[in-house]
């Protein structure tokens, strides 16, 4: 059985920079060979849920003031039509068309490189309730065993206000953050987790949850935690990555 994933996908640029964390998903990839890909990225938000229905969804370039050679960027692989009605049955959910926002393609182009495994996306409802949103994981749990792999894909800390040039240290708020965050998976304290913007230094890592969010999807997806990545880029994004298994 597959596990579920949490990635952190921190800056677009992640696709080109040969970052450890760059190098670490290259690495994921040639440990998994999954028949699908499901990924909840914070960069699809919406108020009901959806998921996409594309049979070739377009790389959607969702950012700017990038070099050239980024916005060349593209990933196609292909969506699986049928799997997504599924998922709009099994869900609730909305079935629409929608190509792969970056928090989806950045990772999935290092980790899966010829871009030959089918890729759904399903939304991330901003303004559930977090128990919510690892109910919505636990509904995608049942994939891992027809070898579909389940990803959210988000950031560990993501305050872009305070971003830093690549190579400089951590502060102590974003460390502090990110140790909690570890303990808590550690210890499988799913309760702490869902109460998580009352963590030290929240709010200054997350001023809005939507890169956090998808840790629940992926953590209601899984069982035990295991960190299977530690760095950081740019000062203030913690690259982790969790599986839950």
């Amino acid at each position: 059985m597959l596990p579920s994933l949490f990635i952190s996908h921190g800056s677009p640029m992640l696709a080109l920079n040969p970052t450890p964390a760059h190098q670490f998903l290259r690495e994921l990839g040639k440990t998994l060979a999954p028949k699908a890909v499901v990924v909840v990225s914070a960069h699809w938000e919406s108020l009901a849920l959806k998921v996409s229905n594309t049979a070739w969804p377009e790389t959607i370039h969702d950012f700017g003031g990038f070099p050239q050679a980024l916005f060349e960027c593209q990933y196609p692989a292909p969506g699986e039509p049928e799997l997504a009605e599924r998922l709009a049955a099994l869900l609730g959910a909305q079935s629409v068309e929608r190509g792969l926002d970056h928090g989806a393609w950045v990772p999935l182009s290092l980790m899966f490189p010829k871009a030959d495994i089918p890729v759904v996306s399903v939304s991330l409802p901003i303004r559930w309730s977090n128990q919510a949103l690892a109910e919505l994981g636990s509904k995608l749990a049942t994939l891992r065993d027809e070898g579909i792999l389940v990803i959210g894909s988000g950031s560990l800390t993501h305050n872009l206000y305070e971003t830093m040039p690549m190579g400089s240290t951590m502060p102590d708020w974003v460390g502090e953050f990110a140790d909690w965050v570890d303990s808590k998976l550690a210890s499988n304290d799913r309760d702490a987790l869902l109460d998580w913007q009352d963590a030290p230094e929240a709010r200054r890592n997350h001023p809005t949850p939507e890169h956090f969010q998808p840790l629940l999807v992926a953590m209601g997806a899984g069982g035990d935690a295991k960190q299977l990545h530690h760095s950081v880029e740019h000062g203030v994004l913690a690259m982790d990555v969790y599986a839950f298994a």
